[in-house]
């Protein structure tokens, strides 16, 4: 996967299930928990490509987030400090999977930062 690419949008709901609901149908997609995440559920939209969707300000942020994929996590938020940015969330992993942080951009927007874990 290329990096720089956008491969994980975040929604908060009020009620998952509601939530769950409308995008079922208006978007067709279908939501499976993620293990190790309670109240925290994926869908996919591409091969390698989806995201998430939860409970606002419990399993997710209070806004809607996208993830860029990054090459290096930490040169990454270092390069969104030395821009006018600012660290939200700072790098943390999620075990088998990979790392992420979440920054504001120079106008005030949330981003996720993500870097895979290395291929072995």
């Amino acid at each position: 996967m290329a990096t720089g690419e956008i491969t994980h949008i975040e929604f908060p709901a009020d009620d998952l299930d509601r939530a769950k609901r409308f995008y079922e149908a208006v978007a067709g997609w279908q939501f499976s928990e993620m293990e190790g995440f309670p109240g925290y559920w994926l869908f996919r939209t591409a091969e390698g490509s989806g995201g998430g969707l939860g409970r606002r300000g419990e399993s997710v942020g209070n806004v809607i987030r996208d993830y860029i994929t990054v090459t290096k996590l930490e040169d990454a938020v270092r390069a969104a400090e030395q821009n006018g940015g600012k660290v939200v969330t700072p790098p943390s992993e999620i075990p088998g999977m990979g790392r992420w942080a979440a920054v504001l951009d120079s106008e005030g927007n949330e981003i996720g930062l993500w870097e895979d874990t290395p291929k072995a």
